[in-house]
């Protein structure tokens, strides 16, 4: 499943995640469409190759053996987060389904140099989710290999947490429970109702 159609669809419908969720709750934001395609470069073919290639997401697995950033042990089970590298995508492993939280938490591991984050900014993010009920992934730009363009503030909560307020170029990674991710679940029941949701990301210093 897309994460980007599941953000663009409203969290009331139970759309999947990443962008432009709207909904009764006054902590989201309205709906967004996501842009997938780069603004127009300087003109030069070198240029728009430039432009192309910060757009581009890692899509090759960690090297075997590479030590979690972040491990999380909630009410029931665990996670455990390897992040994004140049080269590779991250990980996002499931001990002990279904793993829960009570609250978001975010964690970043590795810090940008570049501008803060604002809720009202537009951004590009390579990012990977994985429910903790099945440990399974049900969007990832990383498997596309192209990041997803969407407004920092007009997102599920949870996510915009892990958004808002990071530097870019940041590597980050958030655990959100159902309350601040799909609380009625999605339509096509890959997030239930009580699901507790992993993002592993990097946004984009573009």
């Amino acid at each position: 499943m897309r994460l980007k159609p599941m953000l663009l669809l409203p969290i009331a419908a139970s759309a999947v995640l990443l962008v432009g969720c709207s909904s009764d709750d006054s902590t989201s934001a309205s709906d967004t469409s996501v842009v997938t395609q780069g603004t127009d470069a300087a003109g030069s073919e070198a240029s728009d190759v430039t432009a192309a290639t910060d757009k581009s997401c890692p899509t090759a697995a960690p090297a075997a053996g590479t030590a979690p950033e972040w491990t999380v042990t909630g009410p029931t089970g665990s996670i455990d987060v390897v992040g994004q590298t140049d080269t590779s995508a991250p990980l996002i492993t499931v001990n002990d389904k279904p793993f829960t939280v009570d609250k978001t938490e975010v964690k970043t591991l590795q810090e940008g140099d570049g501008a803060v984050v604002t809720a009202t900014e537009e951004i590009s993010v390579c990012y990977q989710g994985v429910n903790g009920a099945t440990g399974e992934v049900f969007d990832s730009a990383y498997e596309r290999g192209e990041a997803a363009d969407f407004s920092a503030g007009g997102v599920i909560p949870g996510f915009a947490q892990a958004l808002v307020g990071q530097k870019k170029g940041s590597t980050v990674a958030v655990v959100i429970p159902s309350a601040d991710g799909y609380p009625q679940g999605t339509p096509d029941g890959s997030i239930k109702p009580g699901d507790t949701i992993v993002f592993a990301l990097k946004i984009l210093n573009n």
